[in-house]
């Protein structure tokens, strides 16, 4: 959605935390993190930037309420339950593929999600939030995990999904937290930075350079989930 089309939608209308926030997760999505300021939100929803601190204090808090409202997603809705024929394994998969979910659609935001300080210092991003770590444990707990094992598997299983979704995100040109490169992605024929990359004095790069730039992310991810979930079943069938 265009800047003008989202002031114009608000621009004389009630201003609340909820607009500022969509509206903050929306301009990451068309320009990124380093380009996110109060001034520019403000120029988006077209009021002035201290109309925003009404609702908001500062950037950084409204980064984590960014945050906060993405990983919102990852909770089941009320209603939602896997029955006990469903297995663990049901879950966490349908836990991995909302987060991958959430990195594809805003990939200039799940950075965030992923470098930010969780709620509480024994927490790990991506699964973050409290309700949500709740949500997992009671999950595998459930279905014949005891704590210790419970524990082990949301550390394996949050080191899985930081370490791919990462990699894929910046894979697609999404922002990196500060300091770190993008990834190329895809076939390394169209345009892009790889098309300039002389590989020349290499040969096993000239060689392989076609696979290289193959874009397999939806089997690398599945792949690499299967092998988590098998790592996890190890676990728990001690």
């Amino acid at each position: 959605m265009s800047d003008v089309t989202t002031a114009t939608r608000h621009r004389g209308g009630p201003l609340s935390r909820e607009v500022i926030v969509d509206a903050a997760i929306g301009y990451l999505d068309d320009h990124g993190l380093p380009a996110l300021s109060m001034r520019r939100l403000g120029e988006r929803l077209g009021v002035e930037a201290m109309s925003l601190y009404r609702y908001v204090n500062g950037r950084e808090d409204l980064l984590e309420a960014v945050v906060d409202r993405l990983v919102s997603r990852l909770h089941l809705e009320d209603g939602t339950r896997f029955g006990p024929a469903d297995g663990w394994q049901a879950y966490l998969q349908w836990l991995a593929h909302a987060v991958r979910d959430l990195a594809d659609e805003h990939p200039n935001a799940f950075p965030l999600v992923a470098t930010r300080h969780p709620a509480a210092p024994w927490l790990r991003p991506p699964l973050r939030s409290l309700r949500v770590v709740e949500e997992f444990l009671e999950n595998l707990t459930s279905r014949g995990f005891g704590d210790e094992a419970a524990v082990t598997a949301y550390r394996q299983f949050s080191s899985f999904l930081l370490g791919h979704l990462l990699l894929e995100v910046a894979g697609r040109g999404g922002s990196t937290p500060a300091g770190a490169e993008e990834l190329d992605q895809g076939d390394g024929d169209v345009g892009g930075r790889d098309a300039e990359v002389d590989v020349a004095d290499y040969p096993l790069l000239v060689r392989m350079r076609p696979m290289l730039s193959r874009y397999e992310a939806d089997a690398e991810f599945e792949a690499a989930l299967e092998d988590a979930l098998d790592r996890i079943d190890r676990l728990v069938s001690r």
